[in-house]
This record gives structure tokens, C-alpha cells and sequence, in this order.
């Protein structure tokens, strides 16, 4: 890992010390079971410090349960994720990744780990943590998408039937999360070093640049439900999708493992902490990236790219490649649509159809 130097600039104003408050936070296996696990947006005026995650680097099975998964590995956009927490080292909030998923047939979507609660601690002396969390995953439609004729039919239908529809994150598609193996509890830890259980390519690793690591691993669930048959079955349509275009990132039970790589410890400005949080929050605008840089393309632990179509496509150049992956996952996520399509009536679905057949 970097070794501290003068020239990071750390700034002054660490005590220390809540680690070591209590035994039972203590490694090798910390129990923050005796910390309240508040929102994780309502203590931000008790923040102090921070640490950004300049490489949130992802890892999950393209294929789960098959004889060979297929692992990819991404790193989400940076500039995104920080923990923070108070001069004595009491965490209170952690702002988690977002991406964009690129769809043929629909658009851009967006996928953010949103988290829902945390607790927990940080060490500057000895650079390590350990901290709680709760997640959720949502997924909604990027702004620019309602550029696409589809999506337009599809909100409009949505709005005429007084049904709401995932054009924001207030109103995105939410996927339950949980510990791995333990499906009702939706509390999971954040640990110190990097992942386990699995190999992890060189491109995957910020050792000679990071101050510090932490991993998570966390356990997808089911799509939320909304009350109303058809936005559920519409919902799933778009998870469907996503997971097409993602590699099943957010199949159900599939583990999604993340190591976070952070940057040397900082002072928090509270208000552009809310006003960060709140950005990304509100949206992330995902046709042109993020403001500080993009994250990187799926690629297996050989350094090349995630394929689309589940195995099925031929290696090919790198330009017909992806023509013949775009291709394929097209046709796929048009089957799917005209699927649910069949379980609706309007004029906006025959809109639709019309276009499908021109495609």
C-alpha cells in the first residue's frame, strides 16, 4: 500500500480513539452490533474527515452457477464514494458508486448502490475500518433516454394508466440486497484488505497508488414490489435488460463484491458533502460519464472485455465484436419486450410494435 508521505498533505485535527471504545469492535471480527444504524444522510453535520474511494472496483459472476461463471471485473466511476466520519473515527455516512448500463433498444440506465443505513469506525493510525451497511440497488432511466421513442410510448402509456414509472430515482426500480447466505438480513459488514475467495486481476489492483483497501460482499435479492401488477411486471422486464446489458450484475442470488480503494484521509466541507451527495443522489448523468472521469468497461481476469450473449458469440476483430454483441443482445432485449408488451393495451403499444417491425 503508499507509504504516508509529507507530500499527501494529511490533514491535522485526528484523535482517534472510537475504535478502541468498545473490545467488541475490535478485529478479528468487529460486532458493531451496539451502534445505532441512523440514516445514512441525517448525521452529515457531524462529519469531519473523509475518504474518498477513487477506484470502486466490482466483481461478480456473468453466469452464476454455471461450471464456468465467467467473473467480471469493473470499476465503477470514481469520484463517487466517500466514507465519513468524525476526528474520533465514528463513521456516519458513506456515499456508495453509480454507473450507467448502455441498452440497444431502450437507452441509457442508471445502477446505484444506495445505501440506506451504516455504522461504524476508521483507524488513520494503522489505515483500517470496519463499518456496517445497508443497500438497495436501483435502477432508473438516465435523462437522455427520454430521447428514445420507446421510452417515450412506455412513459407515456405509464402516465395515461396514472402508474409510475422509472424515470427518476425517487421512482427507480429497487433490488433488495443481503448479507451472502442470509437473505433476511439486509445488514452487511465492510471490512479491512481486499476480497477473498477469488482471484483478482492486476487492473483490478491500486496498491501502489491507494492509502488504503476495504471489501464488501453482498447478496442480490428480489425486485421490490410496487402494488401495481404492471408496473411489477414491467419492472422485471427492465431487470431483465439490465442484466442482459450488465453481465446479470443484479441476477437474484448472485454475489456482488466490491473493493474499495481509497485516497489518503481528508477534511470534510459539510455542505459540499450534502451538495455532492445530493448530485449523485438526485442523478447521475450518465450519457456523458462522470465529472471526474469514467469507470472502466466489464472485462474477465484476462483483460478482455465482458462479452455479451452469455458465450454464445465468436471471437471476432474488436469492432465486429462488438457490432455482433450489440446485435445480439438487441434481439434479445426485443423479444423481452414485445413479451411484455402482450400484457398491455393502448395505442402507444401499437406504436411500438410498429417501430419493433422496422427495426
Amino acid at each position: 500500500m503508499k507509504n504516508k508521505t509529507p507530500s499527501e498533505n494529511i490533514p491535522a485535527g485526528w484523535v482517534g480513539g472510537f475504535a478502541e471504545s468498545n473490545p467488541e469492535f475490535a478485529y478479528p471480527n468487529p460486532d458493531l452490533t451496539s451502534l445505532p444504524m441512523p440514516d445514512n444522510m441525517l448525521n452529515i453535520d457531524k462529519l469531519q474527515r473523509q475518504q474518498a474511494v477513487e477506484w470502486p472496483e466490482f466483481s461478480w459472476e456473468t453466469q452464476m452457477g454455471e461450471p464456468d461463471p465467467k467473473r467480471c471485473y469493473q470499476m465503477f466511476a470514481p469520484d463517487i464514494s466517500r466514507i465519513g466520519y468524525t476526528d474520533t473515527g465514528k463513521v456516519y455516512s458513506i456515499i456508495c458508486p453509480q454507473q450507467g448500463i448502455s441498452s440497444p433498444t431502450l437507452g441509457t440506465l442508471n445502477v446505484e448502490v444506495t445505501v440506506t443505513g451504516t455504522r461504524g469506525w476508521v483507524n488513520e493510525d494503522n489505515r483500517e475500518l470496519a463499518a456496517d451497511m445497508g443497500v438497495v440497488g436501483k435502477i432508473w432511466f438516465s435523462p437522455g433516454a427520454e430521447q428514445n421513442f420507446i421510452v417515450k410510448q412506455l412513459w407515456k402509456h405509464f402516465e395515461n394508466s396514472y402508474l409510475p414509472f422509472p424515470s427518476k430515482k425517487s421512482q427507480a426500480i429497487v433490488v433488495f440486497t443481503s448479507l451472502v447466505g442470509d437473505p433476511e438480513q439486509p445488514v452487511f459488514p465492510l471490512t479491512k484488505g481486499q476480497s477473498t475467495g477469488f482471484p483478482i486481476p492486476d487492473f483490478a489492483k491500486h496498491e501502489d497508488e491507494a492509502w488504503t483497501v476495504g471489501h464488501l460482499n453482498v447478496q442480490i435479492g428480489s425486485i421490490k414490489k410496487t402494488g401495481y401488477p404492471q408496473v411489477d411486471a414491467f419492472n422485471k422486464f427492465i431487470m431483465d435488460v439490465f442484466n442482459l446489458g450488465s453481465g446479470n450484475m443484479l441476477q437474484k442470488d448472485n454475489i456482488l463484491t466490491w473493493n474499495v480503494w481509497f485516497t489518503p484521509p481528508a477534511l470534510v466541507d459539510q455542505e459540499e458533502w450534502a451538495n455532492h451527495a445530493r448530485k449523485w443522489r438526485e442523478s447521475i448523468d450518465a450519457d456523458h460519464g462522470s465529472p471526474e472521469g469514467p469507470g472502466t468497461i466489464a472485462r474477465y481476469y484476462d483483460g478482455t472485455p465482458f462479452k455479451v450473449g452469455f458465450g454464445m458469440l465468436k471471437e471476432t476483430a474488436e469492432n465486429d465484436f462488438l457490432k455482433s454483441a450489440e446485435d445480439s443482445i438487441k434481439k434479445e432485449e426485443e423479444s423481452k419486450l414485445v413479451q411484455f408488451l402482450e400484457k398491455i393495451e393502448g395505442d402507444e403499444k401499437d406504436k411500438i410494435m410498429d417501430v419493433l417491425k422496422k427495426l
